[in-house]
């Protein structure tokens, strides 16, 4: 699905292009018949992916940033939204309903035309606000493509192997301090990430790694349920890769949903960290300082961990570790987002955006959780301290792990 390449003048429209080209990458790994599937039951249809990245590039910026006029209405509508609708109420539209390809394509080829002379003259916030949406949208496509039958796909990268061994859990201890959430004023961030304010933290003890798969097996063979990622065909237990089954990797982090990862905290005696206990494992340190990486201040690299699309899957949890916090915390950035016991909730002088009103505030229901981190599809640029992700409790599809805490 890839269109007109944006000519890179200023260093936003270098970011679009480049966040562009890992969204084409992930569409071109679809065979056609793919294009029209459900991967997920309660999401869209892919093909409304296809379209829907251009269409929020064009209604948020030239369209309602720029005051352009619409070259076509319908598709601005239809393409303009996702879903994420409550349990048991799953969309009902049908493969006819939805343009055909080469329509989404044409529409795709003028947005990205006007996209490109509109980048220098929109306000720069909101076009910080279309590409960070877009690189949001890679990793959502991936969870899409992970749930994909395996021949309606391609990987672009050759098989992988593995094999490991359980992982000993060590527990650390955090003295209590203070830790920062929420970004600086003046800096960009979307509206939950604001005010910055700063929190007491009583002492907790953290795991230093994230629960394995090998540890959460025990859970299921104590008679806990299976986590989606994982599938029995013979008797034998394998993980469901993006592009093909391993035999169950004992060192690599598990992935549940928050309900899953409380029950097993609750079985081991144990409980989830909260947001501010997150931040301050993966900032604080013990000279009092925070960090803006749990590594320091150096930006995100290959050696720190598996972010930015390093990797299809996960890596053991005792990867990389050059990217430990200072209390020697591993992998609380990359390598699967962090549950926490935190609901999604507004920080204190939280203000939505007047030109994206719902984007925060539609989810402040005690039913969606705060995550953490971020994944080995979690682009760069939201690896900052601030950023919030965040799923519903239930939700089984994003690539969530989490480790134990102590208080």
């Amino acid at each position: 699905m890839s269109t007109t390449t944006a000519i890179c003048r200023t260093p936003l429209a270098a970011e679009l292009a480049a966040a562009r080209s890992r969204t084409d990458l992930l569409f071109r790994i679809l065979s056609r018949e793919a294009l029209y599937a459900r991967p997920i039951g309660e999401r869209h249809r892919m093909i409304f992916y296809v379209g829907h990245l251009e269409a929020f590039d064009w209604n948020m910026v030239c369209r309602r940033g720029l005051g352009r006029a619409s070259f076509h209405p319908e598709f601005d509508k239809l393409f303009e939204f996702g879903i994420d609708p409550a349990e048991g109420n799953l969309p009902t539209d049908t493969e006819s309903d939805w343009p055909s390809v080469d329509e989404v394509g044409r529409y795709n080829r003028r947005v990205r035309a006007e996209m490109d002379t509109a980048i220098e003259q929109a306000p720069e916030q909101i076009v910080r606000v279309a590409i960070e949406h877009r690189w949001m949208h890679a990793e959502t496509l991936a969870y899409l493509l992970h749930n994909l039958p395996y021949d309606q796909k391609t990987s672009p990268a050759p098989a992988r192997t593995w094999s490991g061994s359980s992982v000993e859990p060590v527990m650390i201890e955090i003295p209590a301090g203070e830790a920062t959430l929420g970004q600086r004023p003046g800096e960009f961030g979307w509206d939950n990430e604001f005010d910055q304010h700063v929190v007491r933290v009583p002492a907790f003890a953290i795991g230093k790694y994230k629960v394995t798969n090998a540890d959460y097996l025990r859970f299921v063979e104590a008679g806990a349920k299976p986590p989606f990622f994982w599938t029995r065909p013979d008797g034998a237990w394998f993980y469901r890769g993006m592009f093909q089954l391993f035999p169950l990797p004992a060192d690599w982090p598990v992935y549940v949903t928050q309900e899953e990862a409380e029950a097993y905290a609750r079985w081991r005696g144990a409980a989830l960290m909260t947001e501010a206990e997150f931040h301050r494992a993966a900032c604080g340190t013990p000279e009092g300082a925070e960090r803006p990486y749990p590594w320091g201040h150096e930006g995100p690299s290959a050696e720190r961990g598996n972010f930015d699309f390093a990797h299809w899957d996960p890596v053991p949890v005792t990867a990389n570790p050059l990217g430990d916090s200072a209390w020697g915390v591993s992998q609380l950035v990359g390598n699967g987002w962090e549950w926490t016991a935190t609901p999604f909730a507004p920080f204190p002088g939280f203000r939505a955006f007047d030109f994206y009103p719902r984007y925060s505030a539609a989810f402040f229901d005690d039913d969606h959780f705060v995550m953490k981190g971020g994944s080995a599809q979690t682009a760069r640029s939201l690896l900052r301290r601030s950023f919030r992700n965040w799923f519903r409790r239930r939700y089984p599809y994003a690539y969530g792990t989490f480790r134990l805490v102590q208080r």
